[in-house]
Parts: C-alpha cells; sequence; structure tokens
C-alpha cells in the first residue's frame, strides 16, 4: 500500500473516531447534570479526535501537493 492511501485509510479511521467522540460527547449533553464530572475527560477525547484528524488532512493535502 502506497504511503498515500495509508494516508486515506488513517484519515477514514480517524474521522469514525472523531465521529464517536462528536456522539459520546452529544450523548454526554444529554444527560446533564447526571455525569456531569465526566465532561472534561469525553470533552479531551473529542477535541484530541479532531485535532488528530485535522492534522493527518494537512498531511494529506501536502502528500497531494507534492
Amino acid at each position: 500500500m502506497s504511503e498515500l492511501e495509508t494516508l486515506k485509510a488513517d484519515i477514514k479511521k480517524l474521522s469514525a473516531k472523531a465521529t464517536q467522540a462528536k456522539m459520546d460527547l452529544h450523548d454526554l449533553s444529554e444527560e446533564l447534570p447526571l455525569n456531569w464530572r465526566s465532561i472534561m475527560a469525553v470533552a479531551q477525547r473529542a477535541h484530541e479526535a479532531f485535532a488528530e484528524l485535522e492534522k493527518k488532512r494537512e498531511d494529506l493535502k501536502a502528500q497531494e501537493r507534492a
């Protein structure tokens, strides 16, 4: 598998991970005030997932330009 194909596969996996993190955050918001103590942990996971996805997308754009 080429580096470009590997990057696209990584993005697909990260996109699914980020979507799940978003849904977890949404579900938590609907349950409030229950489980309010987990807000920071759930939000941190969502933040990290989207940051990683954004980085990989930038890497893909750079690869495609090269």
